[in-house]
């Protein structure tokens, strides 16, 4: 598929490469865009893009792109998103998908009146090791499952810091690196919280949160606890305790190994490596997807996607954090 790049930041650079990377799958990079004409023509050296932008609107309107991932701040996805759709570009947005539940209803519902594909790009869906732990679990080789825990943290500082807790641009931890914990989760139970409690909620001088730790209660009494902080340092690592013993991942984002532990037996460690980085999976989905017609995919959803949204707005929203247009209404 012929892609088209919106942005030039570090997600962006991480996606060319990825590409770039897939030999023979029939991937390429035509274009990129950006609002700076110096940045998009640096990018396209860079990663060997024939042609670019100096608008996002220019990007949309190159007949010859198919495909255009959006790697703008999380603010903008909406309606960049919504420019390419308009202009009959599949889509694949960086997470988080929209900062609310109705834009994402919408962004689906608008692909679905075009004919059009889109999806979030929460590349973690996808990753090989996550079907060899559904597959474990369904076998019930650590029996009933009762409890998850995960965490992630890292420091930003400088410009990077500015940029990743903005309001104005939609930031905060629970959006920049919770979604990577409430996505794990929902791979895991497949399901929606009954009930979700802020154990501790840090807001900072720039009004958004830099540190939360969550719990959890399911319809099942299954329980989780998640922590996502920017600002100090947390191992990406997750735990899924059953009734028979429990699987550690070591890194659930970037996972490639989990350590399965069973009740009378020893230790097993259980490598899945990854062909690229991660991001391969992502964009072989948002392929196969457009080669079968779909207007969203049947492995990430549409239901999961605006599930986790409305998750993070619920979130939010109990913490009286609001970002420019939102009004302080819960969602259905």
């Amino acid at each position: 598929m012929k892609w088209g790049i919106l942005a030039t930041g570090n997600i962006a650079k991480k996606f060319a490469s990825t590409i770039n990377q897939m030999g023979k799958e029939n991937e390429q990079l035509v274009a990129v865009g950006s609002r700076h004409i110096e940045s998009a023509k640096a990018f396209a050296m860079e990663h060997d893009i024939p042609r670019y932008y100096e608008s996002y609107e220019a990007l949309v309107k190159d007949q010859d792109v198919e495909a255009v991932y959006v790697a703008t701040p999380n603010t903008l996805h909406y309606e960049n998103c919504r420019l390419c759709l308009e202009h009959g570009k599949h889509v694949l947005c960086e997470k988080p998908f929209t900062i609310n539940e109705k834009q994402a209803q919408e962004l689906y519902s608008m692909a679905r009146d075009r004919h059009l594909f889109i999806m979030e790009g929460l590349w973690i869906w996808f990753l090989p090791l996550y079907a060899r732990l559904h597959s474990i679990i369904q076998q019930g080789t650590i029996g009933e499952i009762k409890h998850i825990s995960c965490q992630y943290g890292f420091v930003a500082t400088g410009a990077r810091k500015d940029r990743k807790f903005d309001s104005g641009l939609g930031g905060g931890a629970l959006l920049d690196i919770g979604i990577y914990n409430l996505g794990f989760l929902r791979i895991i139970c497949g399901q929606d919280p009954q009930n979700v409690e802020t154990l501790k909620v840090n807001l900072n001088e720039y009004g958004t949160d830099d540190y939360s730790c969550l719990k959890f209660k399911y319809s099942d009494g299954l329980t989780a606890e998640s922590v996502q902080t920017i600002g100090q340092e947390l191992k990406r690592n997750a735990r899924i305790e059953g009734t028979k013993g429990s699987i550690f991942l070591p890194d659930f984002q970037h996972a490639e190994t989990m350590i399965l532990e069973v009740e009378g037996k020893e230790s097993e460690t259980i490598d899945c490596p990854v062909d690229i980085n991660g991001f391969e999976y992502e964009i072989r989905e948002a392929s196969r997807c457009v080669k079968l017609g779909y207007c969203s995919s049947d492995v990430y959803t549409a239901k999961d996607s605006i599930a986790l949204t409305r998750l993070m707005y619920d979130i939010r929203m109990s913490w009286n954090m609001i970002f420019d247009g939102e009004t302080q209404v819960k969602t259905k």
